[in-house]
């Protein structure tokens, strides 16, 4: 049974902060060095500073990136930069956007509300993806610095009636509290419900459902091993402390602006790679054929190799190769037959996915990389565009590039459904919640009040 939780969340003060696109930023760990200065630039209250500090020469443990975030954090508390509202309440937001896919403007509306955690075996909250220990470990010194959640893990429910869509619409007559446009061309607003009706009939509609994971399958583990130590530290706590809940952006799977990308593959170098004999010992399992560059144009318009995965999207395992120096796109399509080549220990739901036909047939056996040389960001990098991929393997960034349709729907829900975990960038839900919308202050004496059902 999941939990659903109203929450006194803190806002910035909007009669300090006026510009709210200039304060707000996308989760911290799609930020790049060069985005993070430019943040830190755009506004002197931007969250960077909260979930991306700078590094320092001569960080020690009492004064690192973390204590620092933390001391900002306090500091604009004390200030009335930031603001907590006086009553538990509940965040409706819409935005609007346009595909990375060219396709047309869409709107995907979400809830941002306080969520039990649950144990690993849980099936109430079901992740899809594997995460890596420096990751968790880096979110668990933050959130042990300041006390806080400053973003919110974007999960889904379902909903085919849309019955708590129609609860949240009748709750947002009034104009936003938050509306703005972001760098990026999106457009965010955000509601603030405080009619403890409306919270009950939330909670209860969202009761007896399970909540899948789409994004921040890290944050969520790192709030479970901080509520572990939050348990350890306070013994025979009631089962309602604030650090027994997490906040999450709640997205109904049946939403139409509910958007997955692909997750294309990048390799930097691939020390002894030759390509004859690559293509030569994929042809056991793939049927191989090519898409001359002269056929996306001069600008190598990616038009023409989308469509074709498009075409074979539902059929088979589709991908597309390029490397660096050839004046040719290699195509790629799974024999008949083929897919229980990638392994007896894969479950059937598994054996469905395209990255797993990549990573098993074509990464590991053909090229013979390792997950370890997988799971190396130095070495691997994930793109979601297609033309710009293509731009880094032709400029010589990137020595090769496979292409890949976008993980199904269904698919993650039947994966997640089975207990089961994708490799590391099995999808890539567009567009990122941003983070700056609302954080939650995590004080360990006090209560969270739940709705009763």
């Amino acid at each position: 049974m999941a939990i659903i939780a109203p929450f006194k969340g803190l806002t910035y003060n909007f009669e300090t902060v006026d510009d709210l696109s200039k304060v707000v930023a996308p989760p911290y760990d799609v930020i790049s060095e060069d985005e993070q200065e430019g943040f830190y630039q755009a506004d002197p209250f931007n969250v960077i500073r909260l979930i991306l500090g700078k590094k320092k020469i001569g960080d020690s443990d009492w004064d690192n990136r973390y204590t620092r975030s933390a001391d900002v954090f306090r500091q604009w508390e004390s200030e009335d930069i930031l603001v907590r509202s006086d009553r538990p309440s509940i965040y409706i937001t819409s935005l609007t956007f346009h595909p990375g896919d060219g396709g047309p403007q869409r709107i995907r509306w979400g809830l941002i509300a306080l969520v039990r955690i649950e144990e690993e075996d849980s099936d109430v909250i079901l992740p899809h993806e594997r995460t890596f220990s420096a990751h968790r470990e880096d979110r668990l010194k933050l959130m042990k610095a300041s006390s806080a959640q400053f973003s919110q893990i974007f999960a889904l429910y379902e909903d085919s009636e849309n019955r708590v869509g129609g609860f949240l619409k009748s709750a947002i007559e009034a104009p936003p509290e938050i509306s703005f446009d972001f760098k990026d061309g999106s457009s965010h607003q955000m509601w603030t419900v405080q009619n403890q009706s409306i919270i009950r009939q939330v909670s209860e509609a969202l009761h007896e459902k399970s909540i899948f994971i789409a994004d921040g399958h890290h944050r969520y583990e790192t709030s479970r091993n901080y509520r572990n130590s939050m348990r350890a530290r306070y013994e025979h706590s009631p089962s309602d402390r604030s650090y027994e809940y997490v906040t999450m952006y709640l997205t109904n799977m049946d939403d139409p602006g509910l958007t997955i990308l692909p997750s294309h593959r990048l390799i930097k170098d691939c020390a002894g790679f030759q390509l004859a004999p690559f293509l030569e010992e994929l042809k056991q399992w793939f049927e191989i054929s090519e898409l001359p560059l002269e056929a996306m144009n001069r600008e190598h318009d990616p038009r023409a190799l989308k469509e074709w995965l498009d075409e074979n999207s539902d059929t088979t395992s589709a991908m597309g190769f390029r490397h660096h120096g050839e004046d040719k796109i290699y195509l790629f399509l799974l024999k008949p037959g083929m897919r229980d080549k990638t392994g007896e220990d894969l479950e059937p739901p598994l054996k469905k996915l395209d990255v797993l036909v990549l990573s098993r047939l074509v990464l590991q056996r053909a090229m013979g990389l390792s997950k370890a040389d997988m799971d190396n960001e130095e070495k691997f990098h994930y793109e979601s565009d297609m033309l710009k991929a293509l731009s880094m393997v032709d400029s010589g960034a990137y020595q090769m590039a496979f292409f890949i349709n976008p993980t199904k729907m269904k698919q993650v829900k039947e994966v997640a459904s089975n207990s089961l975990v994708m490799p590391r960038k099995s999808t890539y839900f567009y567009p990122k919640t941003l983070t700056g919308l609302v954080f939650n202050r995590i004080d360990p004496h006090e209560f969270i009040q739940v709705p009763k059902i």
